[in-house]
């Protein structure tokens, strides 16, 4: 197929339609014609957009044809809406902001539990949803730094890939597993929320608080994250690390 230049070769000025010409009969019209939206596609969201009709908007079936996770498919067609003015981009706000992660630079046969994360993130386009014990979905987003998470059943702030190592740090100390704790009731260092706890252990070695702090407890979300990823089972009231994951230690 041949496309329609939209800038200039010689200055990269923009390009314009002065003429139309019937190559039957030499028939020339000429005005001031413009370029249409679908003209303005880049390549690749052409080819997207054909894929998209092949498959009669089937999201489903996209994915397979273009062997992208549905997440992936479905920021591509939220681009490609963009893009032809049938949606409007909406603002997002710095913690909403995420990290493009088709260039994103990660280790595929670690065995640290950040990257094996970041690895399958990178796979679902940076944006999953994942379940916790109760059955509440939680979205997780790559964050705008590449180095962090966000999710919408957490706090604003971003946290760290780090601490996943974290918790199967203590995980490994202590023979695969850990009790969760209890955060929203205990101070750092009480029964609940001691250095053998997943919460107090976070509260310790990541969050760096001292004993009788308060600590935040984002251990439901965490525990998901690592079970979704097949590090950790999430189980009632304690982490257990996975057999394929302990094989490949």
């Amino acid at each position: 197929m041949n496309r329609p230049f939209l800038k200039c070769p010689a200055c990269q000025g923009a390009l314009h339609i002065s003429a139309l010409r019937c190559p039957d009969c030499d028939l020339e019209l000429k005005n001031a014609f413009r370029f249409s939206e679908f003209d303005c596609l880049g390549e690749e969201q052409l080819q997207f957009l054909i894929a998209f009709l092949q498959c009669r908007g089937n999201l489903k079936d996209l994915q397979e044809k273009l062997h992208i996770s549905y997440f992936l498919a479905r920021k591509k067609l939220d681009d490609l809406l963009i893009a032809l003015n049938l949606a409007e981009k909406e603002e997002k706000t710095m913690g909403e902001e995420m990290e493009d992660v088709a260039n994103w630079i990660t280790a595929p046969n670690s065995t640290k539990a950040s990257e094996i994360i970041k690895n399958k993130l990178k796979e679902n386009g940076g944006r999953v949803v994942v379940y916790t014990i109760q059955g509440l979905p939680c979205e997780i987003r790559v964050a705008a730094d590449g180095n962090s998470f966000l999710s919408d059943k957490l706090s604003a702030s971003a946290y760290e890939f780090r601490v996943f190592d974290t918790v199967v740090e203590l995980l490994l100390s202590n023979g695969g597993r850990a009790r969760k704790g209890n955060g929203r009731n205990y101070k750092l260092g009480e029964p609940e929320c001691d250095e053998t706890t997943v919460v107090g252990y976070i509260g310790k070695h990541y969050f760096k608080k001292s004993y009788g702090d308060s600590v935040f407890d984002p251990v439901f979300v965490l525990a998901a994250v690592l079970d979704w990823a097949g590090i950790a089972t999430n189980g009632r009231g304690e982490l257990l690390l996975t057999a394929s994951y302990m094989a490949k230690r």
